[in-house]
């Protein structure tokens, strides 16, 4: 039977509510938002290069509105919830692009086995997520 939400209830005004309802949604996924097998080129392409190194940016589809292919399934963009939405009300929320991805970086992507530098995991999680909301509106087209 399908569960009713009913977001006119009460309990769910307290913006930690839904942000801690979101985060066990995420952390709840057999495999997160990004997947396992692109953790690491998620994170390459984030890492800071030496300066003698160039690199030639690859073209993404004219409107990539969903990500397709191994480990990502039939995804569609809207998958990922409108953050621009929530973070153009910072000021009253406090849900800053740099706040979104510090909560919820480490649930969207993260390394299949907990082996590494936990710590700079995290680093490049919140950067991935930071980059990917600053340029929502080009990844993810109307």
């Amino acid at each position: 039977a399908d569960e009713h939400l009913d977001l006119d209830d009460g309990r769910w005004e307290d913006i930690h509510v839904v942000t801690g309802a979101l985060k066990l949604f995420f952390r709840e996924l057999p495999e997160p938002l990004v997947p396992f097998s692109h953790f690491d080129k998620f994170i390459a392409a984030i890492s800071p290069l030496p300066p003698p190194l160039q690199v030639t940016p690859v073209p993404l589809p004219p409107n990539p509105t969903r990500w397709t292919g191994p480990g990502f399934g039939d995804m569609p963009g809207d998958t990922i919830p409108r953050p621009r939405r929530v973070i153009e009300y910072k000021d009253e929320n406090r849900m800053s692009v740099q706040s979104i991805a510090i909560v919820f970086g480490p649930t969207l992507l993260r390394p299949a086995s907990e082996e590494g530098n936990m710590a700079m995991h995290m680093v490049f999680q919140n950067q991935v997520v930071e980059h990917i909301l600053n340029q929502y509106s080009y990844i993810f087209p109307d």
